[in-house]
């Protein structure tokens, strides 16, 4: 077995005990009704905070293809896979670096890693902001700060119209002490000439796969 297929198998092992109908922050938020136009809307105004963006059908072949050109583009080699993320979505043309939930935090491969790949737990037209709660394939915080390239595929289904609709629902899954991270673009700051520099507080390059 090789690293690939190692990486794969424990994806899927930590997978095997959750129900087919667990209720996950995911599926609290597919119950709600998308707005119509709310893909195009979150899509342009994601461009407008510097993210790329790629459209592609809900398919795993065209999701995984879209993460690899993204990753391509940048030169990511080494890439962080968090815990519960598809396989099916993962490039075959990547070193996957897999952060375990529970496990100890490997700094070294936190550091050295090109990128990050997730999903989200929801996402916002009116403002282009992807919203990360924790939730499987997410990863803790860490894994999304630290790396210069963050590739977050977002379903189409979890794109809600405003702030106040995702923050409702996320609410009934987020627990007690659930991180949420909201992010509107790469990371970027300005000094006091209005400077813009990217990269301070975490990814400088942000792509993002809309599915669906």
């Amino acid at each position: 077995m090789n690293a690939r297929e190692t990486v794969l198998s424990r994806i899927r092992a930590a997978l095997a005990d959750v129900p087919a109908g667990d209720p996950s922050r995911s599926d609290v938020v597919a119950a709600a009704t998308p707005v119509p136009g709310s893909v195009d809307l979150f899509a342009e105004r994601a461009a407008e905070y510097r993210a790329e963006v790629a459209r592609v059908p809900d398919d795993p072949g065209e999701i995984m293809r879209a993460i690899a050109r993204a990753g391509a583009r940048h030169g990511a080699v080494r890439v962080l896979i968090p815990d519960g993320l598809r396989a099916a979505w993962l490039p075959e043309q990547v070193d996957l670096l897999p952060d375990l939930a529970g496990a100890p935090l490997d700094r070294d491969m936190l550091t050295n890693a090109d990128g990050v790949i997730t999903t989200c737990g929801a996402a916002i037209a009116e403002t282009g902001t992807i919203v990360l709660d924790a939730g499987p394939g997410q990863g803790r915080r860490a894994v999304t700060l630290v790396p210069d390239l963050h590739v977050c595929v977002v379903p189409a289904r979890l794109i809600l119209a405003g702030v106040a609709d995702a923050i409702a629902a996320l609410q009934p899954g987020a627990g007690p002490v659930s991180p949420v991270t909201f992010i509107s673009g790469p990371s970027a700051t300005s000094d006091i000439e209005l400077n813009r520099v990217e990269g301070v507080h975490g990814p400088r390059r942000l792509e993002i796969v809309v599915a669906g």
